[in-house]
């Protein structure tokens, strides 16, 4: 049960997110939010888990992420300081923080979650990289970083360090390869599982589609 003086703590959260991510323009925005939010939610209550800890991480995860902001110190500390000026309980301040630094999928090269809460998170995030959504937002990344659309010369890559991952030559395309279509393989809960799969059919058609009119 979420108490009073945390649903007003998510509701400054929220509101301090939003303020952030709203125009963003790399498929991060605050509608990435928005949705891994509910989405977090929504497994949360089919696994169990800490509801208010879950929340707090999924309106949070994307503020640390190096592909948004460059120095990653200095991102956790303003976290971590608007933690503490919400006054959020010590421990749970420490298991948010430990969630958002260990979600990111890292090049392949994911850190172990230790919690439940984490694991919901890191699938939430992972299904909104998923389906039609992650189609777009995939489009959008890779306009956002001057990617092309595909480029058939570009081998796909494996076994990336994570700075090959980040800046390595690729294409909208081979980000399906790279990263989306092993997602359904590594979603951590049983409700994260399921709607992958559906997801990830909905890629695969897609790309067949593309391909067909490629040729």
């Amino acid at each position: 049960m979420i108490s009073l003086n945390q649903v007003h703590i998510l509701e400054e959260t929220e509101k301090w997110v939003k303020e952030i991510l709203l125009g963003e323009s790399s498929g991060h925005d605050w509608y990435h939010i928005q949705r891994v939010t509910h989405l977090a939610q929504t497994i949360a209550k089919a696994e169990g888990g800490d509801r208010f800890i879950v929340t707090m991480a999924a309106l949070l995860h994307d503020l640390i992420d190096d592909k948004l902001f460059e120095n990653q110190e200095e991102a956790l500390r303003r976290v971590s300081d608007k933690l503490m000026e919400l006054e959020v309980h010590q421990d749970i301040q420490n298991h948010i923080l430990t969630i958002i630094q260990t979600i990111s999928y890292r090049g392949g090269n994911g850190d172990k979650l230790q919690s439940k809460e984490a694991m919901i998170v890191q699938d939430a995030d992972r299904l909104d990289a998923l389906g039609a959504i992650g189609i777009a937002r995939t489009f959008a990344y890779s306009g956002h970083k001057g990617q092309p659309i595909y480029d058939p010369t570009i081998e796909k890559r494996e076994n990336m360090t994570i700075e090959e991952y980040r800046n390595g030559k690729s294409s909208a395309i081979h980000h399906f390869y790279e990263k989306l279509l092993k997602l359904k393989d590594l979603m951590n809960t049983e409700s994260g599982k399921k709607e992958a799969n559906i997801r990830h059919e909905f890629m695969e058609q897609f790309l067949k589609q593309f391909y067909h009119e490629w040729k």
